[in-house]
């Protein structure tokens, strides 16, 4: 195994920062960041990253490859929510199999993000269709999980209002902005995506890191409550990302034999929502608690993807290609 990839991931930055959030969590520090700042930060890193993808993608031609790519995602992210709610089927009820499920076949952004960072590192490009890839993901595993808990669950009463979930899935906040942005990036000259490239690309790591820290704070304060739950979630939050992250790493050689766009797909498929899916789990199973999938996807998965999980898919890909 390559330890150097793992060393310098764990000396990355923006992990520490996330780090030194949760130990002033632990440490009752009044160290924040501001709701309105926090919110405004991950608007721009969503911004950034679709512009950017929208003028890589302006520069692709479109190929089978790509086609093959984007219905391999939207099948990741519907095979996922299928066999993860059997699973949790085992331990826990109808409402919270189904959301964990949605929740880890969707994908999340900032691990995305973090995953750009690190090629950046390793000096290999974000193709733009990629990203394209990401956006088409998120609603697949909504859907999925809706139409998992509407089979199984027994309680006639209970009406889950799939019509209003599913509209969710595809206008949720961050979902539109990184295909605006997406598209708008494609539409843009070279000569006009010039003039806000200073705050498109010099500005992104400082403000991921920033928006790291306030992960950090996020997930130390979510961890003890959901210790209360017992071994089964924090089980599951460990080892099903680092399976589904492994398994497409392989797998993902069947349909490009890109280094990068490999690697993304197995962030894609390793990684867990904890902004889309509870968005739209509140408003469509408001039964499904979040005390139990947001720190699993927020404070477990996220962590292990960004420490373990990155060099470990890439040492996989690096290994099975040609």
């Amino acid at each position: 195994m390559n330890y150097n990839l793992l060393i310098e991931n764990l000396t990355n930055p923006a992990l520490l920062f996330f780090v030194l959030g949760i130990i002033a969590v632990y440490l009752k520090s009044d160290l924040e960041i501001p709701p309105n700042s926090s919110k405004f930060i991950s608007l721009y890193l969503l911004f950034a990253i679709g512009f950017k993808g929208g003028q890589e993608l302006s520069h692709e031609t479109f190929s089978e490859e790509i086609g093959w790519s984007m219905l391999f995602g939207i099948f990741i992210s519907l095979i996922i929510p299928a066999y993860t709610f059997f699973i949790l089927r085992k331990k826990l009820g109808v409402y919270d199999a189904g959301a964990i499920a949605a929740a880890y076949g969707s994908v999340s952004a900032v691990t995305f993000v973090t995953a750009v960072s690190y090629l950046e590192v390793q000096q290999l490009p974000l193709h733009g269709h990629m990203v394209a890839i990401m956006a088409l993901m998120e609603s697949p595993a909504i859907i999925m999980g809706l139409v998992l808990i509407s089979i199984f669950n027994k309680e006639e009463s209970e009406k889950i209002q799939k019509r209003t979930a599913i509209k969710h899935s595809f206008t949720n906040g961050s979902v539109l902005l990184i295909l605006g942005c997406l598209v708008i990036g494609f539409l843009a000259s070279d000569k006009q995506a010039e003039g806000i490239k200073p705050f498109t690309n010099d500005l992104f790591k400082g403000f991921l890191a920033i928006f790291l820290l306030d992960m950090g704070i996020t997930s130390g304060r979510k961890l003890k409550a959901f210790f209360s739950f017992g071994w089964f979630p924090i089980l599951f939050a460990l080892i099903i990302p680092l399976i589904n992250g492994c398994a497409v790493a392989w797998l993902s050689g069947i349909v490009t034999a890109d280094i990068s766009n490999r690697f993304m797909f197995a962030i894609l498929a390793a990684s867990a929502s904890y902004i889309a899916v509870p968005a739209a789990m509140k408003i469509s199973v408001p039964k499904a608690n979040p005390g139990l999938f947001l720190p699993m996807a927020l404070a477990v998965s996220f962590p292990i993807n960004i420490t373990l999980g990155m060099p470990i898919y890439f040492m996989i890909i690096q290994m099975t290609s040609n």
